[in-house]
């Protein structure tokens, strides 16, 4: 009995699967890149998305280093380095050290009003953004600044008053 092979039906057969298989390569990259072209902004993408995205964050923080840590990455260079410079104070104060994170304080934060609406005013690397509530009362603007290749919420907090020391004192 003589055995036949068919070679030419196995090569025409390779090609036609490379082809599929070339198809589905190609249509699952223009989906990668379509999903990917798609995804959401990063929260820092516009102003009004950093105030919105800090008072989320906010509202979560309950003590977490991970949730202080994430909001306060969301603050300006101005507001971290204010907080960074309190937390040092407090640490040379005190013997222990702490994270300029941790000065972001649960207790500290409450809405004077629920937001209903965000609009952003940006003027070069600027930005005030308007947060509505209901109530015609209900209104407040938040500066914002452009820095680090996103918008960063420029929260003012007070400067930290000279360290005081005792008269005769070399400390």
């Amino acid at each position: 009995m003589v055995m036949h092979r068919q070679p030419a039906r196995q090569d025409a057969r390779r090609p036609a699967a490379r082809l599929v298989q070339a198809g589905v390569a190609v249509a699952l990259s223009v989906a990668a890149l379509a999903s990917a072209g798609c995804s959401r902004r990063p929260p820092s993408g516009t102003p009004d998305g950093a105030v919105r995205e800090l008072v989320a964050r906010l509202r979560q923080l309950h003590g977490d280093p991970a949730d202080a840590k994430a909001a306060f990455e969301l603050l300006s260079r101005r507001a971290r380095d204010n907080l960074a410079s309190r937390a040092q104070r407090y640490s040379a104060a005190t013997g222990k050290a702490i994270a300029p994170e941790a000065m972001i304080t649960p207790s500290r934060f409450r809405l004077r009003f629920e937001p209903q609406r965000y609009s952003a005013q940006i003027a070069g690397a600027h930005a005030l953004v308007d947060i509505a509530g209901l109530l015609p009362g209900e209104r407040v603007q938040v500066p914002c600044v452009y820095e680090d290749a996103g918008w960063r919420v420029d929260v003012a907090l007070p400067a930290l008053p000279p360290v005081q020391k005792r008269p005769g004192s070399d400390l």
